[in-house]
């Protein structure tokens, strides 16, 4: 198949949405449109997770990664349904690819013809919602992250490729999150070239069901709780 034609949709310039792109634009999978989400949301979720993964290198934002590209870019209030398919109608859309949004519900993931997709920090189905890596820490669930399709669900879409990540003594709950953020990148560039090979059909598959529950975002007792884990190594799941 010939390269898909998509949508990158980012909260404003945020960490996670700036490695993927990375990853994509450095393959040749260039958007024909980016439209980032400018509120209040979008600044807190970028503030908190630069904090997460203080101390590692980035790529340059958003804006910087597009100079120079045949890309059309957007600025919404708030990513919905209904604020991006104003500006998606019309255009013969094969994915729309996530770098970091809220969830989004609705007939905008039945708009492109191939799907709605998404990288997320965890090893699906075991640890869907936020912050993955605390809680794989803090329950012992393997580390790692998910490029699956999006449903009307919190992370519960069919699955294309998931990925470990190799986690080794001495590790930091930001060296974590830096990591599984890299590998989403690596494996949302994966799926694209899966695409254009054709192997989607093969990789695609129901995820099952989870023994957790969907994780709500880690209250700062709860880090306290993972980096002491990290710190005594006693997390289960070291290489």
């Amino acid at each position: 198949m010939s390269r898909p034609t998509f949508a990158f949709l980012a909260l404003e310039e945020h960490p996670y949405a700036r490695v993927m792109l990375d990853q994509l634009l450095g393959a040749g999978f260039v958007p024909s449109l980016v439209v980032q989400e400018a509120s209040d949301v979008a600044e807190v979720e970028r503030d908190k997770f630069l904090e997460r993964m203080a101390g590692h290198d980035l790529p340059g934002p958003i804006a910087d990664q597009l100079r120079g590209l045949d890309v059309e870019e957007h600025s919404v209030a708030k990513h919905s349904s209904d604020s991006v398919l104003g500006l998606v109608d019309g255009r013969p859309l094969d994915l729309v690819v996530l770098g970091g949004t809220r969830i989004l519900r609705g007939p905008l993931l039945d708009y492109p013809a191939h799907g709605v997709i998404n990288s997320h920090p965890g090893l699906l189905p075991d640890c869907r919602g936020s912050a993955s890596p605390a809680w794989s820490v803090l329950h012992d669930i393997p580390v790692g992250s998910t490029t699956h399709f999006c449903d009307n669900g919190i992370d519960t879409g069919d699955v294309l490729l998931r990925r470990a990540m190799e986690v080794r003594r001495g590790m930091t709950y930001e060296d974590l999150c830096y990591g599984t953020t890299l590998i989403a990148g690596e494996l949302m560039r994966e799926a694209l070239q899966a695409f254009v090979a054709g192997r989607w059909p093969e990789l695609r598959h129901p995820q099952g069901e989870s023994p957790w529950p969907t994780f709500k975002n880690a209250p700062p007792e709860v880090i306290d709780k993972v980096r002491n884990k990290l710190q005594e190594e006693s997390y289960v799941h070291y290489a």
